[in-house]
């Protein structure tokens, strides 16, 4: 009976696994592909790329613009990027891969572990600062070393000699465990300890025990020069007033690579977050034990105001809709990226962009929305579908307004505007009544006005007419 109930189980569980990966993603991939490509427009970027995972899958990725304008270059998912304090998540793993190894403590004093520590405590009622608070960013450290290594045009960043030389004239902010305070340099500070308990460099610890194993070929803990304006993208400043953007120099993070120092491209961010979908579903170490990677999903510090949560190296977010994400951004001279996974859904997300002043999230949010319009829907059938709608599909133009795309969507015509933050949020559906004429489909499912396309003499749609007045014209393909 036992035997029969196991094979029971296991067909239920891979029968939901297969409904799962059925799911038909490919009209809301095609709006994000228009999505991305002329928010690229709108948002004046130079390139970005872009990875989307479904729990061991990435479903899609793509990228747009250029990696190097100067030298047409175009950006491909394979471009890398510098991404900065995403760096982070490597470090925090490669540490608690030392402490699954029982060779640290989460509550060690960074004093018992690094001899040479001499950053002044100024506060005598302060608890010690410990691995766990140095993953939390509770330690209160100042949030860099005393170089001015963000600065360019050089963007010069010190050694770990050098920073060694001056952590003495530095001194907490606040007591230990008191407030969160982000700090490149306690996670410089971690990779520090990754090396003094191996007796490895940190970038051939990570490498050895962390990239290869997992496969991910194309990151490293440096920025690799040699690839730089070809491979590795040129990363561009913020866009000044007359609407560009000034290519910025080629850095190195140096002793700062724990925290900030990485290139990687949206692939291999993606295989990084298949790894933690499949080892937060296993009771096998890879890498870490399962128990260790939730662990660090966990919120591990909270402010006073409850906005501050992080983990044991990840960020703790709040969604749009107050849902659980974790990840990282990375800002640094040239570079944005953000690797968000959303672990109910098991869907993750990749969007790196080399340049400054911009949103990556707002991508990374506009693609979940759609995504879970599809995967949150009850198969049904819909006698739409045996309609041909193609003709009606593409770009419109009004000459007071911005531009819509006409899209597919379950049988139905899903109008967005574009420039828009959201595009799940942008859509608006129309239902086929008769011939070129469809009505608005209300929140509340009752129809509502009515949408009129027009052709001209040889049948093809020209423009589209709402309210009688509002006249789109159809972009010529």
């Amino acid at each position: 009976m036992k035997s029969v109930l196991l094979i029971f189980t296991f067909f239920l569980c891979f029968n939901i696994s297969s409904q799962e990966n059925s799911k038909d993603y490919s009209e809301a991939i095609n709006i994000i592909e228009v999505w991305l490509d002329a928010q690229r427009d709108y948002d004046k970027l130079p390139g970005i790329s872009v990875s989307v995972v479904s729990d061991q899958e990435t479903i899609w990725s793509g990228a747009y613009g250029m990696a190097n304008k100067e030298e047409n270059v175009k950006t491909e998912p394979s471009t890398l990027c510098s991404i900065c304090s995403v760096s982070k998540l490597f470090t925090a793993v490669a540490i608690m891969k030392l402490y699954d190894e029982g060779k640290i403590r989460l509550d060690d004093n960074i004093e018992d572990i690094l001899p040479w520590y001499n950053l002044k405590q100024q506060y005598l009622e302060s608890g010690p600062i410990t691995i766990r608070s140095l993953l939390s960013h509770s330690s209160g450290l100042p949030r860099e070393n005393t170089f001015s290594h963000w600065n360019g045009p050089d963007y010069y960043f010190p050694s770990k000699e050098e920073i060694k030389e001056r952590l003495s004239s530095q001194e907490t902010l606040y007591p230990a465990s008191t407030y969160y305070q982000y700090s490149n340099l306690a996670l410089t500070l971690l990779g520090y300890v990754v090396e003094e308990i191996t007796g490895e460099t940190y970038e051939d610890y990570v490498k050895e025990n962390i990239l290869s194993p997992l496969g991910l070929s194309n990151t490293s803990p440096t920025m690799p020069k040699s690839l730089h304006g070809n491979q590795l993208a040129i990363g561009y400043g913020n866009l000044s007033r007359d609407g560009k953007r000034t290519p910025l120099n080629f850095f190195e993070a140096n002793g700062v690579n724990a925290a900030a120092g990485f290139s990687s491209n949206v692939e291999d961010l993606a295989k990084f977050a298949s790894w933690q979908f499949r080892l937060r579903d296993t009771t096998v170490t890879e890498i870490l034990k399962p128990s260790t990677l939730k662990n660090m999903h966990n919120v591990h510090w909270i402010d006073a105001d409850w906005e501050g949560t992080r983990g044991l190296g990840f960020g703790i977010y709040k969604g749009p809709n107050g849902d659980k994400w974790v990840g990282h951004g990375g800002y640094c001279p040239g570079y944005q990226t953000t690797f968000r996974l959303h672990l109910d859904s098991k869907l993750a997300y990749t969007v790196m962009i080399n340049a400054n002043g911009v949103n990556p999230p707002k991508y990374a949010y506009g693609i979940h929305k759609l995504l879970m319009k599809v995967k949150t829907k009850e198969k049904e059938e819909v006698s739409e579908d045996k309609l041909d709608l193609s003709s009606y599909i593409g770009y419109y133009n009004w000459d007071i307004a911005e531009e819509t795309y006409v899209a597919l969507w379950e049988g139905k015509l899903a109008l967005i505007d574009l420039p828009t933050n959201s595009p799940a949020e942008s859509m608006t559906l129309y239902k086929h009544i008769e011939g070129d004429t469809f009505k608005r489909i209300r929140d509340d499912g009752e129809l509502g006005e009515k949408l009129l396309f027009e052709r001209d003499a040889n049948g093809n749609v020209v423009q589209m007419k709402i309210f009688e007045n509002y006249i789109y014209t159809k972009a010529k393909s």
